[in-house]
């Protein structure tokens, strides 16, 4: 789904027309439905397996998880960023020190969601307070993170292109908390 959305801009990068745009979140909004009741099918399907907790195999699947996130993000970005280069090179310093900012929340969050893998089978309402309290850190934490990113994009290539990149981040943020969660089981 995300390559398909990566595709779709690359091809159409000032976007759609406006007569287009209710067509296309119709469409949107159906992939989303179908995309949620396959996702949730499996979802349910897996609850019922056992979930692998031993350290090594969690580091390699979160360690697989965020190469993935980092080396997608920055691509998708600049595809679909139309600069010139003087904004290319005041805009990408001012970008990567909101990528390493972003990334320490993430890290923070696969951190508490290792954790929570790890204690899986003996969660009580504490741990599960604990999970659920770290998961809306987290969407506060980047909310805030955004805000000021769009303020510092703003002043070095104005606020449509500034909206853009806070646009297409946000997309890709949905996109990859997606693929997370849908491997986390659900708390019991």
């Amino acid at each position: 789904m995300l390559s398909a959305l990566a595709r779709w801009l690359e091809t159409h990068p000032e976007g759609p027309s406006r007569g287009k745009i209710m067509r296309y979140s119709v469409a949107l909004l159906a992939a989303v439905c179908l995309f949620n009741v396959v996702g949730v099918s499996r979802i349910a399907a897996h609850q019922a397996q056992p979930v692998s907790t031993t350290p090594a195999v969690i580091d390699e699947m979160l360690a697989a998880v965020r190469s993935d996130m980092q080396a997608t993000r920055a691509d998708v970005m600049a595809k679909n960023l139309s600069m010139t280069a003087a904004e290319a090179a005041k805009f990408w310093p001012v970008y990567e020190a909101y990528q390493r900012e972003q990334n320490t929340i993430m890290d923070d969050h696969l951190k508490g969601i290792q954790r929570y893998i790890e204690s899986f089978d003996t969660l009580d309402d504490a741990g599960a307070l604990a999970l659920i309290k770290a998961h809306l850190d987290r969407d506060e934490r980047m909310n805030s993170l955004r805000q000021k990113a769009l303020g510092d994009f703003q002043k070095v290539v104005g606020t449509k292109l500034a909206a853009r990149a806070i646009q297409l981040d946000r997309r890709l943020s949905l996109a990859y908390q997606l693929q997370i969660v849908s491997k986390i089981p659900l708390i019991r």
